[in-house]
């Protein structure tokens, strides 16, 4: 047995309520572990004083008195149940106060200052409506629809015609 399982069984078997099996593996623990028969001693001393104290009864009607004692005590009255203990309202209040404070409270960064439009954002929106179309734009080839730009040929085909000129 390891020293918890004995801890654990110690009230039992000093009570004389533990199997006989338990029994056993209490007291082989208890031959060779020291601090677990120390603890068992213990225990044996605070249950032998126990014993030595004699056992009082109660006296005749004892418990007559104690349920009249109750009977007769203060008894709430219809609205009283209705309020709350003192430290659950308190707690109540401070948590409904904490959650006011945080939703009021302002945020700590600043709000940044609006950003003046120009001219050109005012054309960029008036020519919305031709980008709100995404298929129209995707499927447009803007490069296919320009002419060629022939001023880079004839400078090509001049000095190719030049070259033919010296042959």
């Amino acid at each position: 047995m390891k020293c918890e399982e004995v801890s654990e069984g110690l009230v039992a078997y000093m009570d004389g309520r533990a199997s006989a099996a338990e029994r056993q593996g209490i007291e082989q623990h208890l031959a060779v572990c020291p601090a677990c028969r120390t603890r068992a001693e213990e225990f044996r001393a605070v249950w032998n004083a126990l014993e030595a104290v004699p056992a009082i009864d109660p006296s005749f009607g004892f418990d007559a008195r104690v349920r009249q004692r109750i009977a007769a005590g203060p008894k709430r009255r219809w609205f009283e149940i209705l309020i709350p203990q003192p430290r659950l309202a308190l707690s109540a209040a401070l948590l409904i106060l904490l959650t006011v404070l945080v939703v009021k409270l302002p945020l700590s960064k600043p709000v940044p200052a609006p950003v003046q439009a120009s001219e050109q954002d005012f054309n960029v929106i008036k020519n919305l409506r031709v980008l709100e179309n995404y298929d129209v734009v995707t499927g447009m080839d803007a490069l296919s629809q320009l002419a060629p730009d022939d001023s880079t040929q004839p400078a090509k085909q001049s000095s190719n015609d030049g070259a033919e000129s010296n042959d």
